[in-house]
């Protein structure tokens, strides 16, 4: 597989050198040339200098014959571009956009990137995880389908503790297929019964998300 990664920086840096120690062919596109140096001396000749944004560098890079396309400078606005001129002029079938600002990410999904990681909600999910009994994390976007993983956890209050699974009257494109009970995972059956205290982890989409909180946490949720 062969993946352009634009933006040498130390998000850039280690992602490539992660990449490469799995055997792919990764190249690194970045501007400032002390960084083109540096990558090109630790990791070897897997530096381009240019402007990632701009279509005679992305030529030179071959993205022609790239599979994937991770866009991770420090700027939204360029992070955007490049991925969108990746996919119209150069038909690279995977983009990846990298995210600084969080109100961002619904723009990058409805022009048509296939996938965002915003560092903001990645640390706000784990800090929601430390929270105890905080009833709603988001675990995962898939952006290119709006489908959602996201952990639920229940209360006493919760009207589906002390339901089977089957009766749950779920909203459409939704399941439940794995839950953690004291620590273990327990795969979801339609005879599982749902206990307080259980973290269901469900697969929905964003438009449905709203009415699985209250399906399982009640209309307070």
């Amino acid at each position: 597989m062969y993946i352009v990664v634009v933006g040498g920086g130390k998000v850039g840096f280690h992602l490539t050198k992660a990449l490469m120690n799995e055997g792919q062919e990764v190249l690194v596109i970045e501007k400032d040339p002390l960084k083109v140096s540096r990558i090109t001396r630790i990791l070897g000749a897997t530096a381009l200098q240019g402007d990632g944004a701009e279509v005679d560098t992305l030529e030179q890079a071959g993205l022609n014959r790239a599979d994937v396309v991770a866009a991770v400078t420090g700027h939204d606005e360029d992070n955007l571009i490049i991925c969108q001129v990746a996919k119209a002029r150069f038909d690279v079938p995977r983009t990846v956009a990298r995210i600084n600002n969080p109100r961002n990410e619904f723009i990058f999904a409805k022009l048509g990137i296939d996938a965002t990681v915003s560092a903001t909600q990645v640390i706000l999910a784990f800090i929601q995880q430390s929270i105890p009994k905080h009833p709603f994390v988001h675990l995962l976007t898939v952006q290119e389908e709006g489908i959602e993983f996201v952990e639920l956890q229940l209360t006493d209050e919760s009207p589906a503790a002390g339901c089977q699974a089957g009766e749950v009257a779920l909203p459409p494109d939704t399941a439940i297929p794995l839950l953690i009970r004291s620590g273990r995972p327990i795969v979801v059956q339609a005879d599982t019964v749902f206990e307080a205290d259980d973290r269901l982890v469900a697969v929905t989409t964003s438009e449905q998300e709203k009415a699985l909180r209250r399906s399982l946490l009640g209309a307070a949720a």
